[in-house]
């Protein structure tokens, strides 16, 4: 019998130690991360150029995004709405009044309208309102809105905002006017 049957190893040692597999490299990134690294930065692109038509609706056309224009046609806007819904003309045209200034001292300097109220305030305004609008006549509720009865003055506001952006869109004043 023993020559019917070969001699067999023992199987442990009839195993090869494993050969070294060499290491996976990090460069250069396989296929997908090229097209991956692609379409991120083909994104940020359209996100960078297209972001104020996405985001954003200009609210008087020529008005830079950032500016103080851009603020107060903002401002004005929000005004415009709450007029066209019937909202307290006395709180409208105070808020309406804070923002006149802020522009004409935006558009002109503190020290040139700062400390005006009054008739002196729309005269100012007159004087120095790009388009010509009658100040002395349609700004009354400005002053007169405090003290009125409730409804009233309500389509001389929305003139008066409708004149304020006016006003906002207008170019800058030309040398020597803050010097009047």
């Amino acid at each position: 019998m023993d020559t019917l049957f070969t001699p067999i190893e023992p199987p442990l040692q009839a195993l090869r130690d494993i050969r070294d597999i060499p290491p996976i490299p990090w460069w250069p990134p396989a296929p997908g991360w090229w097209l991956l690294a692609l379409a991120c930065g083909l994104l940020g692109y359209a996100l960078w150029r297209w972001r104020v038509p996405l985001s954003l609706r200009v609210p008087i056309p020529g008005v830079t995004l950032g500016t103080w224009r851009w603020d107060a046609a903002r401002a004005l806007r929000d005004l415009s709405r709450r007029a066209r819904t019937g909202q307290d003309v006395k709180t409208l045209a105070g808020e309406l009044s804070e923002l006149l200034r802020r522009i004409a001292m935006a558009r002109l300097g503190r020290p040139a309208c700062a400390g005006l109220t009054g008739t002196d305030w729309l005269d100012w305004l007159a004087a120095h309102d790009p388009n010509g609008f009658p100040w002395h006549e349609r700004g009354r509720v400005l002053l007169v809105a405090p003290y009125a009865p409730p409804g009233a003055g309500t389509a001389d506001l929305r003139a008066l905002i409708a004149a304020a952006e006016g006003w906002v869109s207008a170019g800058d004043p030309k040398r020597g006017a803050r010097d009047v």
